[in-house]
């Protein structure tokens, strides 16, 4: 949730492969925890995308004047979202950076609420499952070596 509205934490890369270790280790449903995961980058996402839609551009212009690293990546994606809309929200879910900085210009660009649900749910689906699966696949690995 906290990657997803872009705050400080700690990076999914780290998190989901870690939390497919412990739902392994665990005995629990690795279904149940990848949809909880989607859910939370969900959340995440429709918080961003709403306070972009809201604030639109003055708001835009004002995060890019506090986090000017991120100027330029937001820049590109607004150029981006003007051509392929549903295709860039999807990919760039698979992205680092790109994952969290698209909800804002989506949202200012008031792109169909329901086909950016869509998108990043699909996109954030690939992400979650891939790197949840390596923690929970390599969960029985991770015991065997640690005894």
């Amino acid at each position: 949730l906290l990657e997803y509205m872009n705050l400080p934490g700690f990076p999914s890369g780290i998190i989901m492969p870690l939390g497919g270790i412990w739902i392994y280790n665990n005995g629990l449903n690795f279904i149940q925890g990848l949809l909880i995961t989607i859910l939370a980058g969900l959340i995440g996402s429709w918080i961003l995308y709403f306070i972009g839609r809201i604030g639109g551009f003055p708001l835009l212009q004002k995060y890019m004047k506090r986090f000017p690293k991120q100027k330029n990546a937001i820049e590109k994606s607004f150029v981006k979202l003007e051509h392929n809309s549903n295709w860039i929200i999807f990919i760039s879910k698979l992205l680092p950076i790109f994952r969290t900085i698209i909800p804002f210009p989506a949202g200012a660009m008031k792109i169909n609420f329901f086909k950016y649900t869509v998108f990043s749910t699909l996109g954030i689906l690939i992400w979650n499952c891939g790197f949840m699966a390596a923690g929970y696949y390599l969960g029985d690995k991770a015991l065997s070596i640690l005894g």
